[in-house]
């Protein structure tokens, strides 16, 4: 499996897992409600830039939450999103997405769309490939907004935190592995109840936090062994599986985070690619959810060449 690929796994099972829980919060850190905010301040502007019914692309969708944002200002917009990811939650009322798309190859005709949006998502793309692409699907004179990752802000730092935790219980605490051998003992006929598996919960609470991965992993494997009690070996290692495979994925997401930031951080590539689509940057502010927080983003407005 290549890394494309490892990615749309990711963010596939990523947005199924949150579309499940219903709290809206992406991957951003505990101040999501207030980052989320300061990015709907952003799309509502962005809309009242833009002519009636026009209609509007939003790549790497995601939850739909950039179109949602714009629907709230303007109910006349005509949004679709696209994104990589195999499986999407519903789209938000008045919209529509399409998954499985790459933004480097969208299925639609030239000169479509009055406006482009990406929030978190245009640098996951071979920006290259993908600026040529959003361009020829602009309308001249077509707006284009991207709220984009910022090395340095709270939201990497946030996913490489929990990236610490998830290792730290799957690989330097065994958790899914210790999970396993109890299992078999259970099957053997012989004591195998979780306590190891609670007290590495307790010291990932104690690290790392109590809503932390680190808690979270070896607490669901001890569930799993007590719910499943008279469970079959087979339905628990395939529970366990499950789990761990959703950690993994969590991984992935993270790395694929990772090389997004290093794809913005090389600001000078980053603005060439859209010089070289003939988009124009006409501006580029940070994004603060207070004076005194570091950016959590940066937002970039272009416009088509005529």
């Amino acid at each position: 499996m290549n890394g494309s690929e490892q990615d749309e796994r990711a963010w596939g099972s990523f947005w199924q897992r949150e579309a499940g829980r219903g709290r809206g919060g992406g991957c951003l850190p505990s101040a999501y409600e207030a980052i989320d905010a300061a990015q709907r301040e952003v799309w509502q502007a962005f809309a009242s830039r833009l002519p009636k019914n026009a209609a509007l692309l939003d790549i790497a969708t995601g939850d739909g939450r950039v179109m949602k944002h714009l629907l709230t200002a303007r109910r006349d917009l005509k949004p679709v999103g696209v994104d990589r990811a195999p499986r999407l939650p519903p789209a938000p009322r008045g919209a529509s997405v399409k998954a499985g798309i790459a933004m480097e190859n969208l299925p639609f005709p030239a000169g479509k769309f009055a406006a482009v949006t990406s929030q978190f998502g245009f640098e996951y793309g071979a920006i290259d490939k993908a600026a040529c692409e959003v361009a020829r699907v602009l309308r001249p004179d077509g707006l284009v907004g991207l709220i984009t990752h910022r090395k340095d802000g709270p939201i990497l730092a946030h996913n490489i935190a929990r990236k610490a935790q998830i290792e730290w219980a799957i690989s330097e605490q065994g958790v899914l592995d210790l999970a396993r051998k109890l299992v078999g003992l259970r099957t053997a006929g012989l004591p195998a109840q979780p306590v190891r598996l609670r007290q590495i919960a307790a010291d990932g609470a104690r690290r790392f936090g109590r809503a932390s991965a680190a808690w979270e992993i070896p607490e669901a494997a001890a569930q799993t062994l007590e719910l499943g009690a008279r469970d079959t070996q087979a339905n628990l290692m395939q529970m366990l599986n499950s789990i761990e495979a959703q950690a993994r994925n969590e991984l992935g997401r993270i790395a694929s985070l990772q090389r997004a930031c290093e794809t913005t951080a090389a600001a000078e590539e980053f603005e060439q690619a859209f010089e070289g689509a003939n988009l124009t940057q006409v501006e580029s502010r940070a994004l603060r959810i207070s004076e005194n927080e570091p950016p959590f983003a940066d937002f970039r407005l272009l416009r088509s060449q005529s």
